[in-house]
């Protein structure tokens, strides 16, 4: 999931622990997630959000996933539908 985190937090001038502890969180979780290795729980990311006075969708880019991608299919597949 691409995100805004870095850019958000460089404006405010919070460091990656700043911003740690603000949302209840370790620094290397916050750089995970800035380096988009890891994906936040939806918690996170609403504290994270409300820390850079934002809407989620606005600091996390929400993409077609590819986890929504098979759920979508495995569900026509169940209804009968095998068209991707």
């Amino acid at each position: 999931m691409k995100n805004r985190v870095k850019e958000l937090r460089e404006k405010l001038g919070l460091t990656q622990e700043q911003l740690g502890n603000m949302v209840g969180t370790s620094r290397q979780a916050i750089i995970d997630i800035e380096k988009e290795e890891t994906e936040p729980s939806i918690w996170l990311a609403y504290d994270i959000a409300q820390v850079f006075h934002k809407k989620i969708e606005e600091v996390f880019l929400f993409n077609e996933s590819v986890r929504k991608s098979r759920a979508e299919s495995s569900r026509r597949i169940k209804n009968g539908n095998k068209k991707n």
